[in-house]
């Protein structure tokens, strides 16, 4: 029989969004039940790997207060628990890993240690209960309510039947969406449907997915060899190249967009050549007293491990194992190709003393725990969010669209990693930007929320709505906004379209730190 528990609020899902909306609504004073399908809370910064992809702007403005104390938190974590040099404790802006992608290039581990000690008093006071290695299986509703989650749990197989008035849909993919029956849509949509200048010519393609990931963490040792066996599919691998290639996928080229004639491993002092080391460096050990690390430690979630060859999304169990197990062939060869066949600007060829890292994602097999999720399912909302609201080339001026029913802030260009549909992606830059409350709201079901990359944007606005800072902004909204409808006994799409309620909702936002609209700064 299944165990039941109950909550003011459920949260599928325990990555960025889940907890920034199970520490809102908590702060707010409602009971939460928080699952996460993994062992580690905190998604694309733990789980997945991924240091915070961020703004220009992200020290002085453009997130909410308690994701920049999930900054000062893990910068001051360092600084209580490493050996760093005096030039790193003194700096306030000290970067763990000096990457290029991001000013807070941080470990996971620390990362999941910074996440677990903010959730600590939730935990401890019974607000918050986090049930861990929980996959969603079941949901049952009646008509526009979703009554009950049934979560697995995946060591045994034991079932949980989990109920609560409202629940947020925090997974990674959207998983809820089609358990419960809500309108959701995928890939990418036609130029006639949204009328956006990068949109497809002719129908949409549902099937037509960003790439996803799975990233591993290495570091270097020089003069040993800590060459891997070779992996499954190497040989496949070694000779892919897909038609928008300009060379195999395992090599150094670069996309026909990218602004650098070729990569590297390290830094060659040649202009033009990127050093995908420096890339998402995670430990700089140039910031630790010496002899605190032998050796850098870098994240490779770079393009030669982008996966395109198949989607795991609205696909079987089975099918979507065999993807996820194909991406990670894809990274295991990678890296043997790195450590055998890469070649070196003395004209060799590999670099063996490459050391897969277990301990740094907490994996026997040196995988991160979840691939690294660029598109999810994505909600129909009250209102999408189209490229011509963020992009000023599609608006004919510098500013973002001003939405009166902001939620929030973000900014990052539209960044489209290949795709299921075989195509190369594409970027374009993008004003920054607000969220509007209208995208959380699901066309027609009452008490269920997006908390993650599942709001109401399109193939391409998801492209600039995925990253760190404001998933966190939206899970944190999605928390408030639960709690203000249980509260005042509303539904969310009655808080956007009463204009009191939606201002007094605004001013609560306000109140806890969320900012809900830009200075005026130039387009990136």
């Amino acid at each position: 029989m299944s165990q039941v528990m109950n909550s003011d609020i459920l949260i599928i899902g325990g990555g960025l969004g889940g907890c920034a909306a199970a520490m809102a609504a908590a702060k707010a004073g409602k009971r939460v039940i928080l699952t996460e399908e993994t062992d580690w809370i905190g998604g694309q910064v733990t789980s997945q790997a991924v240091p915070p992809d961020e703004h220009r702007w992200i020290e002085q403005f453009g997130c909410t207060r308690t994701y920049r104390a999930f900054r000062d938190k893990v910068r001051d974590y360092y600084k209580r628990n490493f050996p760093l040099t005096p030039e790193a404790t003194a700096n306030p802006r000290l970067n763990p890993g000096n990457a290029i992608v991001s000013r807070l290039c941080v470990e996971p581990r620390v990362a999941l240690a910074v996440l677990n000690e903010m959730m600590a008093p939730y935990v401890h006071s019974g607000a918050v209960t986090i049930l861990l290695n929980r996959k969603p299986v079941a949901a049952q509703t009646d008509g526009n309510r979703v009554v009950s989650v049934t979560v697995r749990h995946t060591p045994d197989g034991e079932e949980q039947i989990l109920h609560a008035p409202y629940v947020l849909d925090a997974t990674e993919c959207g998983d809820l969406l089609p358990l419960a029956g809500i309108e959701y849509v995928t890939g990418a949509e036609s130029k006639a449907e949204t009328g956006e200048p990068s949109a497809l010519e002719g129908d949409a393609e549902p099937d037509d997915i960003q790439s996803f990931t799975v990233v591993f963490a290495m570091d270097y040792r020089e003069g040993e060899d800590h060459t891997i066996a070779k992996p499954d599919e190497y040989e496949f691998w070694l000779t892919y190249q897909a038609p928008f290639m300009k060379d195999r996928l395992l090599s150094w080229a670069t996309s026909s967009f990218s602004p650098f004639k070729s990569y590297s491993l390290f830094k060659t002092g040649e202009p033009g050549i990127f050093p995908l080391w420096d890339y998402r460096r995670s430990t700089d050990k140039s910031n630790f007293v010496p002899g605190t690390f032998d050796s850098d430690i870098t994240l490779v979630n770079w393009p030669q491990n982008d996966y395109w060859l198949g989607s795991i999304i609205d696909v079987d169990e089975t099918e979507r194992e065999r993807q996820i197990k194909r991406a990670k062939n894809l990274s295991r060869s990678l890296l043997y190709w790195l450590q055998t066949e890469a070649p070196r600007p003395d004209g060799g060829k590999g670099y063996p003393g490459l050391r897969l890292r277990k301990d740094v994602l907490g994996t026997e097999d040196g995988m991160a725990k979840a691939p690294y999720i660029r598109e999810s399912r994505r909600i129909r909302a009250e209102f999408t969010v189209l490229e011509q609201h963020v992009s000023p080339a599609a608006r004919g001026r510098d500013d973002a669209e001003k939405f009166v029913d902001s939620v929030g802030v973000g900014c990052y260009r539209i960044d489209l990693h290949p795709t299921t549909g075989g195509r190369e992606g594409c970027y374009v830059p993008v004003s920054p930007f607000q969220i509007p409350l209208g995208s959380l709201i699901p066309v027609r079901v009452d008490n269920l929320l997006p908390a993650c990359k599942n709001i109401g944007v399109t193939h391409l606005t998801n492209g600039c709505y995925r990253l760190h800072p404001v998933e966190w902004n939206i899970g944190e909204a999605a928390g408030y906004l639960a709690a203000y409808c249980l509260d005042n006994g509303l539904t969310p799409r009655e808080v956007r379209n009463t204009e009191p309620h939606l201002r007094d909702f605004q001013a609560r936002l306000v109140r806890a730190g969320v900012e809900l609209d830009w200075p005026v700064i130039s387009p990136v």
